[in-house]
This record gives C-alpha cells, structure tokens and sequence, in this order.
C-alpha cells in the first residue's frame, strides 16, 4: 500500500501528463484492475428473467387480484 505521501507524488505526476496521456493511463488502470478481478459486477440481463413469475398470479383478472390486495390492506 502507498504512503499518502507517495499518492501526493504520484498525483502530481499525472497532472503532468498530457489529456492523452492520462486518458492512457486510466484506460491501463482499468485493464489491470479488470484482470486483478475487480471489474464491476455483470448487469442482469433481464430477457433472463421473462416468464419466472408464471403460476405466481393464481387470478386470470388483474383488476380482481388488485381490489383483493387493497381489501387486505384496511
């Protein structure tokens, strides 16, 4: 781990860097902590999911089932 001395370092190392030079820089910072296994976690591909609630709704009338859900609420 870096001392907070040596990210102040660093820091202004990178202001040195050109727009170009730094979007580099980022871009091989991603690479690395990607291959180190800590990339984001994988979006939910929700065409996934269709058809998982199926047997679920035991009413074929949606308005039915919601006026039951609001009875139970009072």
């Amino acid at each position: 781990m870096q001392t907070p001395n040596t990210l102040v370092e660093i820091e202004k190392e990178i202001a040195r860097l050109s727009p170009n030079e730094q979007l580099r820089l980022v871009e091989r910072l991603a690479h690395h902590l990607r291959k180190s296994g800590l990339s984001p976690k994988k979006e939910l591909d929700w065409k996934n999911l269709y058809g998982l609630g199926k047997g679920l709704w035991k009413d074929d009338d949606a308005q039915e089932y919601v006026n039951r859900l609001r009875e139970d609420r009072v």
